[in-house]
């Protein structure tokens, strides 16, 4: 699947989880998906307790955090 498929499974709506980036057709965000996947959880875990989502829907949320990662920079604590 092409970077472009996987970032056309994401939507943007104001009417829609006060217009957080979700993945289509669901009211899951983005940010959820990638602080879990951040914090050890599991894609195969993620899947079990959202049974309605594809292993493609979570490379498409690491696809989006990826494009906004070029876009935008996050301050982060520097290491001595």
């Amino acid at each position: 699947m092409t970077r472009d498929e996987l970032l056309a499974r994401v939507s943007i709506n104001p009417d829609v989880c006060f217009g957080k980036p979700c993945i289509r057709g669901h009211r899951i965000w983005v940010s959820l998906i990638l602080d879990w996947l951040a914090s050890g959880m599991s894609t195969e875990k993620i899947l079990e307790e959202y049974p309605d989502l594809t292993r493609e829907d979570i490379l498409a949320c690491i696809a989006y955090g990826a494009e906004m990662s070029r876009e935008r920079y996050v301050e982060v604590q520097a290491q001595p």
